[in-house]
């Protein structure tokens, strides 16, 4: 759709509804431009409103077994995407290599291994489809890229960074493009900022983003009496995805989504109907209990001892003196298919967790179509037309990567239950 500069649409979006419901329920979605950046505002989805696509009740595909052959035993499967022709390609981090199955889950091959020389790996993080069917594996380690070809055949590797020298400490590659280019995002050195950067597939900064905001810091006394800079509780956070041809580097607060084009140009904005909601003192309280419940059980790095209660009590303390956001995430995580929907998961609130991940899912050009509900457990890594892959646990821990089918309505309009 061509608009002139700060000229408005407005998009009849038709939900079904029954006739005589049709002009209250429909809402309307208003388009515009403004200084050459689409931005498209959108109502919130009536409550329980759901998209008439379905995902079948359990994996077509699961990978990973409580005991059997090597290949099959996964541990920290920290990424994994599926190739068009079926194959599933899998980063498993415990044993730093990348596993190759058939799109029936037979293990096909096992390419790199613990290392430090040419195809292996000394902290293997992430997996990523690269141009020719070939595979992109990031160690973490080295901030190293290795690129493999289709048939495991190591061909190459490059720091993003200028020079061919391992960088002390680097950008973390958080998608490969299709045409080649790499997003990633370095959030260690800015404090309540990230650097948002695309590389070409030699490793040289392209036009990008920039610095963009990130969590919200505050200084803090720690136990020891020294001041610490920390994200408060329940902060924001800045979210990346590759949508189509855009960049989206956004905030998860307040509810809008900012992708960037390939020359780091913003492109377009999209938002959504929010109330925000303030964090009470229930809440602040959760949020000391969750990270006292990652200490407890856990033991003192110089020691090897469990953490003594005095110590504890000293991190309790701590925790209780970080301040609290003002308002609560808006949503949690960002992932564009293959079709090039945006799906937004929509942010739990504390004590009153869902039964199913709830996603608030967008047009290619932004505009909202409705929710989905995701298997419990899940953790999504690709959404293709026809399949979601992602990573489950069972009631042991035990570790696997599944594809559910997904069934799509030819109509992209949501239905109430």
């Amino acid at each position: 759709m061509t608009t002139r500069p700060g000229a408005t649409v407005l998009v009849l979006c038709a939900f079904a509804c029954q006739p005589d419901e049709q002009d209250a329920l429909t809402p309307q979605i208003e388009i515009r431009d403004s200084a050459g950046i689409r931005i498209i505002e959108n109502p919130r989805p009536l409550e329980g409103l759901r998209l008439p696509w379905r995902i079948g009740p359990e994996p077509t595909v699961s990978i990973g077994e409580r005991t059997g052959e090597e290949p099959y035993m996964l541990y920290l499967p920290s990424s994994f995407f599926r190739f068009p022709d079926g194959r599933i390609v899998v980063a498993n981090r415990g044993t730093e290599e990348v596993r190759v199955f058939d799109s029936r889950g037979t293990h096909l091959a096992t390419w790199g291994g613990e290392g430090d020389g040419p195809a292996e790996f000394g902290a293997l993080a992430d997996v990523a489809p690269w141009p020719g069917d070939s595979v992109m594996a990031w160690d973490f380690g080295d901030y190293g890229v290795s690129i493999f070809a289709a048939d495991g055949n190591y061909a190459r590797s490059f720091f993003l960074q200028s020079g061919t020298d391992p960088p002390r400490r680097g950008p973390r590659p958080v998608a490969a493009r299709a045409d080649g280019t790499i997003l990633s995002i370095d959030d260690r050195r800015f404090g309540d900022s990230a650097l948002v950067q695309v590389w070409d597939a030699k490793g040289g900064v392209l036009p990008s983003p920039g610095v963009l905001p990130d969590e919200e810091v505050r200084e803090v006394r720690a136990p020891g009496g020294s001041t610490e800079r920390v994200g408060v509780a329940y902060t924001r956070q800045l979210l990346t995805a590759v949508w189509g041809d855009l960049v989206v580097a956004t905030l998860n607060k307040p509810y809008e989504i900012r992708a960037f084009r390939a020359d780091g140009a913003l492109a377009r904005i999209v938002r959504l109907e929010h109330e925000r909601r303030a964090p009470t003192e229930a809440d602040r309280q959760t949020y000391v209990e969750g990270r006292m419940a990652e200490r407890r059980g856990a033991v003192d790095a110089s020691t090897g001892e469990p953490i003594p209660d005095g110590l504890l009590a000293l991190m309790r303390e701590f925790f209780e003196s970080i301040p609290v956001a003002e308002h609560f995430p808006a949503f949690s995580a960002i992932l564009a298919d293959d079709t090039g929907h945006l799906w937004v998961r929509e942010y739990d609130y504390p004590q009153e967790e869902r039964p199913a991940p709830l996603w608030t899912v967008f047009d290619p050009a932004g505009r909202v179509l409705g929710y989905v509900e995701t298997p419990r457990g899940l953790l999504i890594g690709q959404i293709g037309e026809d399949y979601i892959l992602g990573r489950a646990e069972d009631e042991l821990g035990v570790e696997y990567v599944q594809l559910w089918p997904l069934a799509r309505s030819e109509a992209e309009q949501g239905q109430r239950p």
